[in-house]
């Protein structure tokens, strides 16, 4: 997430944190660095690789390679692929105006402007299509499925109300509009399968989950009723079975999508079975939005943070084969929790990680094993010292520094407002320039059989380079050094 560009009243050092598609890696940009962690392990983060480079707002690697695409605060018109192992760029693009996100997976890569969306063909870089004058969308709202064989875009259809418009990358054709939500959209996120988008209003209070491509609402949640929120973040579990949403609340919302079993006949026993059936047979009566209220689902878990008002992202991962919540937040932490799930409780912090790389604040929660969380007492009233059901102490050796004394140390407030430096240095500078040769194919074959090899889950081939690159149709996906060969250059 880009967080120079909604910072607002709480500009910090970081300016990016974001998950890469299988959240198997953790992406962080600051003013003066950016640094790419796994999350292979809850105990540490473990760093994969750190640059001192100039002032990153976006950072995006594809899944478990070595690709990395960046955006400066500097130059944020331009786009740079990197090779980040061999410390070298691949390619570079410049654009008419700013950057505000960009999106890959294995078959496209999707660069977002306010009033533009770029369709990149990722294995030689080539722009495929250009979607124009789209409604203004200045935080540079968009999602990419990672699935080969639903490969959709999705982004705003308008800045008026929450208008979703679902985009085919492969066929390059608009496929549906899904009229989402009443007020503009917040969020959206698409789930591993590509079949399913999730979306949320700057309302705030509805999440909804629409089936793709035909756009028919399949659940519809309540976050809240007391209190509007800004939504900063929605995420599918692996398997598609749970959904989570992080807001500027400190509670993050674990909403199970599955459909309400048929209990009639039991809810028809007794006088309450007979009230239940009452009330749900009179919501028919009643205007639409109140009887909305009686099918809205609620949260299945929630989680805690220390404070609210930040920016986060959220994820949910299997680490150490156990389901885990996470959350990154502005205050230069990520949040680790534990979610069970067959217990709707409140999630279990289990470990707080700093961004910044250093160990010495970690505060831990122990587990042993990993998923029977033991708590601790402790005189402040955050949510990781007042994890519930506390049954043993937490060894001496381990650092207990609150959050509060935490984030003071890792926070540096500035001045100047990022969002307001990144439009300053935008607007119109003429259309994306020609491009000209970079790599060679003897170049890109030297990459490819490199010896570092980081495999993950092998999917379909992705989309082929141009006629003049020989022979790089052929190659797959499957290893950390096999990222898609880009032989352009844009100064």
């Amino acid at each position: 997430m880009n967080l120079a560009i909604r910072s607002g009243d709480h500009p910090s050092d970081l300016l990016f944190v974001n998950f890469n598609q299988d959240c198997t890696s953790l992406a962080v940009g600051s003013k003066s660095w950016y640094r790419l962690y796994s999350l292979n392990t809850v105990d540490k983060l473990e760093p994969i690789y750190e640059s001192e480079s100039e002032d990153v707002c976006i950072v995006e690697r594809l899944f478990s390679s070595s690709l990395v695409a960046i955006v400066s605060i500097s130059s944020p018109r331009k786009l740079k692929v990197c090779h980040f192992k061999k410390g070298t760029e691949i390619c570079n693009y410049s654009y008419s105006n700013s950057i505000l996100a960009v999106k890959l997976n294995r078959q496209r890569l999707i660069v977002c402007l306010e009033e533009s969306l770029y369709i990149h063909n990722i294995r030689d870089m080539k722009v495929l299509h250009t979607i124009r004058d789209t409604p203004p969308n200045p935080t540079g709202l968009c999602a990419l499925s990672i699935n080969n064989d639903n490969c959709f875009l999705a982004y705003p259809g308008s800045n008026q109300i929450g208008e979703v418009q679902i985009f085919d990358t492969i066929n390059l054709r608009a496929v549906t509009m899904i009229p989402a939500h009443d007020n503009p959209l917040a969020a959206i996120a698409f789930n591993a399968q590509g079949n399913r988008v999730a979306t949320a209003s700057e309302k705030g209070t509805v999440i909804r989950v629409f089936s793709v491509p035909d756009g028919q609402k399949l659940f519809e949640f309540r976050r809240g009723v007391k209190r509007c929120a800004t939504i900063y973040s929605l995420a599918f579990s692996v398997d598609s079975m749970f959904l989570a949403a992080s807001s500027s609340t400190e509670t993050v919302h674990v909403f199970k999508l599955e459909t309400p079993k048929d209990n009639k006949t039991e809810e028809a026993q007794g006088w309450m079975g007979y009230f239940g059936q009452a009330l749900k047979t009179s919501a028919n009566y009643l205007p639409t939005q109140v009887t909305e209220l009686f099918h809205q689902g609620r949260a299945f878990a929630t989680a805690r943070l220390p404070s609210s008002g930040l920016i986060n992202v959220c994820a949910l991962s299997v680490i150490q084969k156990i389901p885990r919540l996470l959350v990154a937040s502005q205050d230069g932490y990520l949040y680790i929790f534990n979610l069970d799930p067959t217990d709707s409780n409140e999630c279990v912090l289990v470990r707080q990680h700093r961004l910044d790389g250093l160990t010495g604040d970690s505060h831990v929660t122990e587990v042993t094993p990993y998923d029977k969380p033991l708590t601790h007492q402790q005189s402040t009233t955050s949510y990781a010292s007042t994890v519930k059901k506390p049954e043993a102490t937490v060894g001496a050796g381990t650092n207990m520094a609150p959050p509060g004394k935490q984030r003071e140390d890792s926070v540096n407030l500035i001045g100047t407002s990022y969002a307001e430096m990144l439009r300053r240095k935008g607007g119109p500078q003429g259309a994306m320039l020609d491009c000209e040769p970079r790599a060679t194919v003897e170049q890109i074959d030297e990459i490819l059989s490199g010896p570092d090899s980081e495999p993950y889950q092998e999917m379909d081939q992705g989309a082929t380079g141009g006629e003049d690159l020989k022979g790089l149709g052929q190659l797959r996906l499957d290893d950390d050094n096999e990222f898609p060969p880009m032989t352009h250059k844009n100064d």
